[in-house]
């Protein structure tokens, strides 16, 4: 049970942490450009994970040839979620920005789940995984309001 607690608590310090990076590279963006915030966080984040891969050991880093194409150029996820959040933040604010990013990561994740893609188990689309969207959707539209 503690393990359970332990997990949910982190993934509450994950989404806080995307919740306080997404107003700041929305602010950022207004200066700089989507683009260029961008590689900015990108930037910063490649010098921390060195750093945190160091103090690791390298873990298993030697093993990055085995990666599949797609595991490879999965940091362009994440340029395309920084240029959305450029054009998103500022014209409907960290709310809503935020929630229509929720719903879109709950609707890929009910897919991926469905079909088992990359690697996950197959969890079949259910009456509850469908409630859960369209709540979120419905948030959503209300935080729009």
């Amino acid at each position: 049970m503690l393990a359970i607690i332990f997990t949910v608590v982190v993934g509450i310090i994950g989404g806080l942490a995307v919740g306080t990076q997404s107003q700041v590279v929305g602010a950022m963006s207004q200066r700089v450009g989507g683009t260029a915030s961008s590689f900015i966080v990108h930037l910063s984040g490649a010098a921390l994970s060195g750093m945190l891969l160091l103090a690791r050991g390298g873990e298993q880093i030697q093993n990055w040839r085995e990666l599949s194409w797609y595991m490879l150029g999965s940091g362009a996820f994440g340029v395309v979620l920084y240029l959305t959040l450029s054009q998103t933040l500022p014209r409907l604010g960290a709310t809503a920005a935020i929630a229509l990013i929720i719903v879109g990561q709950l609707s890929m994740g009910i897919v991926i789940d469905h079909f088992g893609l990359f690697g996950a188990a197959v969890r079949p689309i259910d009456i509850s995984r469908v409630g859960a969207l369209v709540l979120l959707i419905v948030g959503g539209y209300l935080a729009l309001m």
